[in-house]
C-alpha cells in the first residue's frame, strides 16, 4: 500500500466532493473502491493498493480508519456527525488543499473521471451500484476482494477497452 498517496487521494476526494449534500462515509469509501480497481483495470498497477473486505454495504477499505484519522491529526480534514432521520452520518471537510505532486497526471484525470461518474451518489445509490461490480458479486462476505477480478467485469464497470480476437 502507498500510504502517502493514500492519504493525498483521500484528501482530493474529500476536497471535490465534501460539499456536496449526499457525501458521507459510505459515498467515500466506494469511490476509494472505484478509483483503486479501476486504475488496475486500465494499468495492470495499484493506484493505492488498499485491501476491500466484502461487507453488507459493499466494498469497505481496511485501513481507512488509520489514514483518514493521520489526516484529522494533521488538521487537513475535518470529520463532521450529523443526525439523518435515525441514521448518524459521519461527513469530511477538506480544511486546505491537498498537494497533489505525487499524482500522475493518469491518476489525477481517473480520479476525476470517477468523481465525475460517481460523486454525486447517495448512500444507497453507490452501494447498490457496488454491489453489481464483478469483483464484489464474486466475492463472499466478509472476504477480502481480489484486485485481479477486474479483468471479468461487464459494461458499465469495464473502462478498459479490449480487443477482441478474430
Amino acid at each position: 500500500m502507498n500510504r502517502k498517496k493514500y492519504k493525498v487521494i483521500l484528501h482530493y476526494i474529500i476536497k471535490e466532493c465534501g460539499s456536496k449534500p449526499n457525501f458521507g462515509k459510505t459515498v467515500l469509501w466506494k469511490l476509494l473502491y472505484f478509483a483503486d480497481f479501476d486504475f488496475y483495470e486500465l494499468y495492470e498497477k495499484h493506484l493505492i493498493g488498499e485491501k476491500y473486505k466484502n461487507i453488507k454495504y459493499g466494498p469497505a477499505p481496511v485501513r481507512f480508519n488509520k489514514i483518514i484519522g493521520e489526516l484529522k491529526s494533521e488538521k487537513k480534514v475535518k470529520e463532521v456527525k450529523e443526525k439523518i432521520g435515525r441514521y448518524d452520518k459521519k461527513r469530511y471537510i477538506a480544511l486546505e488543499e491537498p498537494n497533489l505532486e505525487v499524482l500522475s497526471g493518469n491518476e489525477k484525470e481517473l480520479l476525476d473521471n470517477m468523481i465525475k461518474r460517481y460523486g454525486s451518489y447517495n448512500a444507497s445509490q453507490i452501494e447498490e451500484v457496488s454491489h453489481k461490480d464483478i469483483p464484489v458479486r464474486a466475492t463472499g462476505r466478509g472476504e477480502l476482494i481480489e484486485y485481479e477480478l477486474v479483468f471479468y467485469r461487464e459494461p458499465p464497470f469495464s473502462i478498459r477497452s479490449y480487443e477482441k480476437k478474430e
